[in-house]
């Protein structure tokens, strides 16, 4: 696994109210990851007790506002320079079974890709000990009044290549 520097990350996300902008290895403002914690609830449970698949996508949405709304640079829900978005696609591997438990996992978001109009994200959601999820959206840029695709904005742009994984 990627040393991300996640211990102390996943500190000061509690410190922040359950979510953390950026860590990680790699050229400076490049191949940064979004750390978000998520808390398992029981209504997340299964009849099996793990976690159902459907609220392993929620994670996944939670960790994505955060990345693109909150704790983008003027994150005050308007999202700063980032504007309207859509999940084009998502793919996903359930690694491992999450169960019930007291501490949070991570959700760790990078950008694999960044085009005219779109980016894929990568995720993983995990602790200390293993993968539980990993998984890929296809995100579009979205004009709200036309009701289509938009080319991604220079701002957006560059917000999204801090976080881009080296070549």
């Amino acid at each position: 696994m990627l040393d991300t520097g996640a211990e102390a990350q996943s500190a000061q996300a509690a410190d922040r109210g359950g979510r953390q902008g950026e860590d990680g290895p790699g050229a400076p403002g490049r191949g940064r990851r979004h750390v978000h914690l998520a808390h398992v609830r029981f209504a997340d449970l299964d009849p099996l007790n793990h976690v159902n698949n459907v609220r392993m996508l929620t994670y996944l949405e939670d960790a994505r506002i955060a990345f693109l709304r909150w704790d983008a640079p003027g994150g005050d829900g308007d999202g700063g320079p980032l504007g309207a978005m859509v999940v084009a696609r998502h793919e996903v591997d359930y690694v491992a079974p999450l169960v019930l438990r007291r501490d949070p996992v991570r959700v760790e978001t990078r950008v694999t890709e960044v085009r005219g109009a779109s980016f894929r994200l990568a995720y993983e959601i995990l602790d200390d000990e293993r993968v539980y999820l990993r998984a890929e959206s296809v995100i579009v840029g979205y004009d709200l009044e036309r009701q289509r695709s938009r080319r991604l904005t220079p701002d957006e742009l560059e917000y999204l290549e801090g976080y881009r994984e080296p070549a």
